[in-house]
C-alpha cells in the first residue's frame, strides 16, 4: 500500500477545493477540461489556503447521468499524477463511490475519499478503506443523483441522517476503518427546508464524535432563497459557510476558497475570544 496520508490536523477548521473534471457539474463543468487550466486552478486554491483538493471525474448535480467507471478513472488519474509531482505535500481528496476508482486512486497517490453515498453504492467500499486506513467522507444521498430530488420525504430529517450515520459509522469501523467524516449531503436528496435544518441542527451530528463536512458552496439551498443563479451565489455561500462554522463543521468543501478561508479565520477569532 502506497498511501501515506496528507490529511490535515483539524484543530481548526479547513478548507476543501473543489476541482470538477467533469463537462457537466452545476456551476463549473466543462471550465477545468485541458492539462494547463486545471493546474493553474489548483495552484490558485492552494495559494488562496486550501488543504484539501477534492478531484471529482463523474458530476453528482441532481439528474446527472452516471458515467463507466473507466471514463472516471482516465479522466481523474493524469489529475492525481500531476497534482502530486507538484505539490507533496497536498492533501488530495477523491470524490468517487466506486471502490476500485477508490483503491487505485489511493495507489497513485490520494490521501482521502469522498463517496457521495457513504459507501452505499458500492458494497466493497467499506473494506477499500479499511485496509488503506485513509479518512473517508460518509455522506447522506436518499436515492441515486439522477432522481434524488424527485419529491424526496423523511420521517425527521435530522434524526433519520443521524441513523444513518451510526449504521454506516458502525459498517466501516468493523472494517477496520476508523478516520471517519461526516457529511449531511446538503442538496442530495432533500427539499429547500430539509436543508435549512440540517444546517441549523449541524451540531447534532458533531454530537457523533467526528468531523463534521459541510458542501454548501453555490447550492440551490441559496438561489432558491436569494433569486440568484450558482454564478451569482458567492455572497450566499459565504453566509452559510459561516454558519455552518458556527454549528460545528470542521471541513467546508468550497468552489471558491478565498472567500472560504476567511471565513474560517473569522470564525476562529470570534470562538476564541
Amino acid at each position: 500500500m502506497k498511501n501515506k496520508s496528507k490529511f490535515p490536523i483539524l484543530s481548526s477548521p479547513v478548507v476543501m477545493g473543489i476541482l470538477n473534471i467533469t463537462p457537466d457539474s452545476f456551476y463549473d463543468g466543462g471550465r477545468y477540461s485541458g492539462k494547463k487550466e486545471i493546474l493553474n486552478k489548483v495552484e490558485e486554491m492552494i495559494s488562496e489556503g486550501a488543504e484539501i483538493i477534492d478531484i471529482g471525474g463523474a458530476s453528482s448535480r441532481p439528474g446527472a447521468l452516471e458515467v463507466s467507471e473507466e471514463e472516471e478513472w482516465k479522466r481523474i488519474l493524469p489529475v492525481i499524477k500531476e497534482v502530486r509531482k507538484l505539490h507533496s505535500d497536498i492533501c488530495i481528496s477523491i470524490d468517487t463511490y466506486h471502490s476500485g476508482i477508490a483503491a487505485r486512486a489511493l495507489e497513485h497517490g490520494a490521501d482521502m475519499i469522498n463517496d457521495i453515498s457513504g459507501g452505499t453504492f458500492d458494497n466493497a467500499m467499506p473494506a477499500v478503506i479499511g485496509k488503506y486506513d485513509i479518512p473517508f467522507v460518509i455522506m447522506h444521498i436518499q436515492g441515486r443523483p439522477n432522481k434524488m430530488q424527485s419529491d424526496p420525504e423523511y420521517n425527521n430529517v435530522v434524526d433519520d441522517i443521524t441513523s444513518f450515520f451510526r449504521q454506516q459509522i458502525d459498517i466501516f469501523k468493523s472494517n477496520g476503518a476508523q478516520k471517519l467524516i461526516l457529511d449531511p449531503g446538503f442538496g442530495f436528496g432533500k427539499t429547500l427546508d430539509h436543508n435549512f435544518s440540517l444546517l441549523k441542527e449541524l451540531d447534532a451530528f458533531v454530537s457523533l464524535g467526528y468531523p463534521v463536512m459541510a458542501g454548501l458552496s453555490r447550492k440551490s439551498m441559496i438561489n432558491k432563497v436569494l433569486k440568484t443563479k450558482p454564478e451569482e451565489a458567492l455572497n450566499g455561500s459565504s453566509i452559510l459557510n459561516t454558519i455552518a462554522l458556527l454549528n460545528g463543521a470542521k471541513i467546508l468543501r468550497v468552489h471558491d476558497v478565498k472567500e472560504a478561508v476567511e471565513a474560517v479565520k473569522l470564525v476562529t477569532k470570534l470562538k476564541g475570544i
